[in-house]
């Protein structure tokens, strides 16, 4: 007969238990950079949302994780989710069972706190076939070539023409040690597409939390000028560019073209195996250059239970009724949009 199921929750301060909790993320096969202890501290220093970081065990062994926080928010509702500010969350476990009840308790918590809705943000098929979901997302992962000239004439004929064109331009990659190139190009080009942008400090502490796993690259052009960047996350063999901002120039020098293959080319040199272009919403520009570079969507499945409301969220710019929020917001000074962003963006998650 097996031990009990014991639950209980992660203290962000407890650096042996963050250990132990990482390491069961670590050698958990569906596990995923977000999964990671750090969000934790991160969401809660840099945002205030309360975590909310479950565990599931049996004679102090771990069964079970569930990464989960609190967002409350007068313009966009009251949620419990795993993982705000990322792609993917949810539960990682050993066994159904601990897997059902870090569910179980997860609604408890957020049904006690009398949350809007809870939101479990899975990679891949979808968990609970009945629960609500939300369609709008894909991710793009691609396996990543052994050698460098593979991985390049893996590329389509016309986007591997960019690069090469990039190449032409004489442009170079550097590798920051800060976020103040990486936060201009950033901010600037969230403004130009009408939405607010995450506040600087958030960028650093993902610097400071994660160390030699979260690395900033810059392109600049042939006179210095910084023309693109990308904060990108590190995860076993796993690169995941997730930040990213480009200089209006950008485009006419393919710099976002050379900033990608830049970062594949290097992930190559790592050896590593899987490169994550990430999250984007269906039929927009993103999701359409990711297909360019020969990535295939694959679903995610963002599940839902609802308390207070009858349908799942649509808290993004696709929603029409935040159209005109948007060209307000993109003629707004960019120093006062820099400002006033991270009160509104905080509540986004």
């Amino acid at each position: 007969m097996s031990a009990p199921l014991q639950l209980s929750r992660l203290d962000a301060r407890d650096a042996s238990l963050s250990a132990r909790w990482d390491a069961f993320v670590l050698a958990h096969p569906q596990a995923t950079f977000f999964h990671r202890s750090g969000w934790l501290r991160v969401i809660e220093s840099v945002f205030g949302h309360r975590g909310a970081y479950l565990l599931a065990s049996r004679d102090g062994v771990i069964a079970g994780v569930l990464p989960l926080a609190q967002v409350r928010s007068r313009l966009f509702g009251h949620a419990f989710t795993s993982v705000p500010f990322a792609v993917y969350g949810g539960v990682l476990a050993t066994d159904s069972q601990a897997a059902l009840a870090l569910e179980a308790e997860a609604e408890r918590l957020a049904r006690d706190a009398g949350a809007d809705h809870l939101e479990l943000r899975y990679l891949g098929a979808p968990r609970h076939e009945e629960w609500p979901r939300q369609d709008l997302y894909v991710t793009f992962r691609k396996e990543i070539l052994e050698e460098e000239e593979a991985n390049m004439l893996a590329i389509p004929r016309k986007q591997r023409a960019m690069v090469r064109k990039a190449i032409k331009n004489e442009l170079r990659a550097e590798i920051d040690v800060g976020v103040e190139r990486f936060f201009a190009l950033y901010a600037d080009n969230v403004h130009r597409h009408g939405t607010p942008a995450l506040p600087k400090r958030f960028f650093q502490a993902l610097l400071d939390e994660f160390g030699p796993d979260a690395e900033v690259l810059t392109v600049v052009s042939a006179q210095g000028q910084p023309v693109s960047s990308v904060l990108s996350f590190y995860f076993r063999d796993e690169v995941l560019p997730y930040y990213a901002g480009d200089h209006p120039l950008a485009r006419d020098l393919a710099a976002n073209d050379y900033k990608y293959w830049e970062l594949l080319r290097r992930a190559c040199a790592r050896g590593l195996k899987v490169f994550d272009f990430g999250r984007s919403k269906q039929g927009t520009g993103p999701y359409a250059f990711k297909k360019n570079w020969g990535f295939e969507p694959q679903p995610l499945s963002y599940e839902y239970r609802l308390f207070t409301r009858d349908s799942v969220p649509q808290n993004n710019p696709n929603n029409p009724k935040y159209q005109l929020m948007i060209k307000a917001w993109r003629r707004l000074p960019l120093s006062v949009a820099n400002w006033l962003g991270p009160f509104i963006v905080k509540s986004l998650g």
